[in-house]
């Protein structure tokens, strides 16, 4: 049985669950919202669609981001002892938290792609030319060239979300296996007799 003092069960949860619906949510944006747009037949509407959708998943998506950096802050604190002593903790702990904040910082750059994408289109729709897009994130023959310039930047920085994410759910992974007997053991004496 736990106590209090060492039982980070609620931080953990809310941690895993956290980067759960950053990365979810990232997938399902990619392979959903920006292709629903696909559907409708105006340029400007495919980019509004999958704009508003984005638009109304964002507090849910920075909830998660939050949940994350501020749970991981406490284990953080919560583990100095096994950060000092155990062999590999620290290291993996150190990529997590940078891949946390890059996901963050490429998840910041992806919605003022989109939101530049958007206005883009705004302005390109309202001078009378339309605007000819695949959907929201792919350009067709017809799109503006500062549009496609957009559209890519968003493409690869919301690509590279769910990358960063699945990456801090494979280091937080690691560092909970850290905590079985064995690996505690084994991390120990890599510390004190490194091979």
């Amino acid at each position: 049985m736990t106590t209090t003092t060492d039982n980070h069960f609620l931080a953990q949860a809310v941690h895993d669950l956290g980067t759960a619906l950053w990365f979810g949510g990232s997938v399902m944006g990619i392979a959903g919202v920006n292709k629903s747009g696909a559907d409708l037949t105006s340029g400007l509407d495919k980019v509004r669609v999958a704009s508003s959708a984005w638009s109304r998943f964002s507090p849910a998506q920075w909830g998660g981001i939050a949940a994350t950096l501020g749970t991981g802050l406490q284990l953080t604190s919560s583990n100095k002892g096994r950060l000092a002593l155990q062999q590999g903790y620290g290291r993996v702990g150190a990529v997590k938290a940078a891949l946390t904040v890059a996901g963050a910082g490429a998840t910041a750059f992806a919605a003022y792609s989109g939101a530049k994408i958007g206005k883009l289109a705004e302005q390109a729709a309202s001078s009378g030319g339309g605007l000819d897009v695949k959907d929201a994130t792919l350009p067709s023959a017809g799109t503006p060239p500062e549009i496609k310039k957009w559209q890519a930047r968003q493409r690869f920085t919301q690509a590279a979300v769910p990358a960063l994410a699945g990456g801090v759910i494979v280091c937080n992974a690691w560092l909970v296996q850290a905590y079985r007997p064995v690996s505690t053991v084994k991390g120990l004496l890599g510390k004190v007799l490194p091979l």
